[in-house]
């Protein structure tokens, strides 16, 4: 099915393993486009709960981008190349269902994005982490001057990425930039499936919810589902109005009516929900109920995070949720 990546679906994980190990896993034209491919694959397949993204081998994760790509390009066609991941790394970083990082070796320049673009990750003890772009007198391009600061702070993002150095496991985890390490490389994947599988078992609708708010306060969620999509570059807010709807959760009969003609142009629901259709003003009015001292993405994430809440109470999982646990049993939650 796909050139660069291999995928096996098992227990409602999908494992992606980007396939180039003799690149070191290098990420050329044929791998992002297909990483574009498994994400939507990720979004519509009902039989995916959550996934993990790794790389073939155990030198690498992705060691950075085919550089050989670069050569010839101009201006326009550097942001052209830039634009084309930010919106493909934002469909990973806003999915509603759970996508970990198992990163099994380097995990450099866009390999460190792609890490980052991921919900949480999981490293092995030799895994080196980085954004050596200065190096080839470039800028991360894929998102990483943003998501490095959200993870570890300005200071430390700033001073990793002006000297192009490598940060090694127990550095990353430290700083936050890893959620686990785990010491024998043959477990890696093994452990990654034992945290989704304990995701899987709670609400989906919930679990996407929660990472719609989070990518809020992170920052992430501003340019795609801010201000009814006036933030961040038109490349980004095209990308990003895909798969986001206050409309209710999945399976759910009360959607919002269809607003002025044209207005929906080109967006469609993700499986689980989320932001606000164009036309809808929950966003701005967010904007304009700013807590004092905060930037306006987060008193947008505190007035999603109430709606959002609200959202859930009209869902059977939380009517399951709510009655498992007063009669002491294990819920058993549907998407509903």
């Amino acid at each position: 099915m796909y050139k660069t990546l291999l995928t096996d679906l098992a227990d409602n994980i999908l494992t992606v393993t980007i396939n180039r190990p003799d690149k070191l896993n290098a990420i050329n034209k044929d791998v992002m486009s297909e990483l574009g491919e498994v994400v939507e694959e990720i979004y519509s397949n009902k039989d995916i709960r959550s996934a993990i993204i790794t790389g073939a081998g155990q030198k690498a994760f992705v060691a950075g981008a085919d550089i050989s790509e670069f050569l010839g390009l101009d201006q326009e066609q550097g942001r052209e190349l830039s634009a084309k991941g930010h919106n493909i790394f934002f469909r990973i970083a806003s999915s509603p269902k759970p996508i970990a990082a198992a990163v099994n070796g380097f995990a450099l320049g866009g390999g460190c994005e792609l890490a980052m673009a991921c919900h949480f990750r999981l490293c092995v003890k030799t895994a080196k982490f980085g954004q050596p772009e200065v190096n080839l007198g470039l800028i991360p391009g894929y998102g990483g001057t943003q998501r490095l600061v959200q993870l570890v702070g300005r200071g430390r993002a700033i001073e990793i990425m002006l000297t192009g150095r490598m940060v090694e496991a127990t550095e990353a985890h430290t700083m936050g930039l890893v959620n686990y390490i785990v010491e024998e490389p043959d477990e890696l994947l093994t452990r990654t499936r034992e945290l989704l599988s304990i995701i899987n078992e709670k609400a989906p609708i919930a679990i996407a919810r929660v990472i719609e708010c989070a990518n809020i306060a992170a920052g992430d969620g501003i340019a795609y589902g801010g201000l009814n999509g006036s933030s961040g570059s038109s490349s980004g807010s095209d990308g990003m109005r895909h798969g986001h709807s206050t409309t209710g959760g999945h399976g759910r009969k009360d959607a919002a009516p269809k607003s002025d003609a044209g207005a929906d142009a080109g967006w469609e629901a993700d499986p689980f929900g989320g932001d606000a259709r164009p036309g809808d003003n929950s966003s701005a009015q967010a904007a304009h109920h700013t807590h004092a001292g905060a930037q306006p993405g987060a008193a947008n994430g505190f007035l999603r995070e109430q709606a959002a809440f609200g959202e859930c109470f009209a869902t059977l999982d939380m009517q399951e949720g709510a009655n498992a646990f007063l009669n002491k049993r294990k819920p058993h939650f549907t998407g509903h």
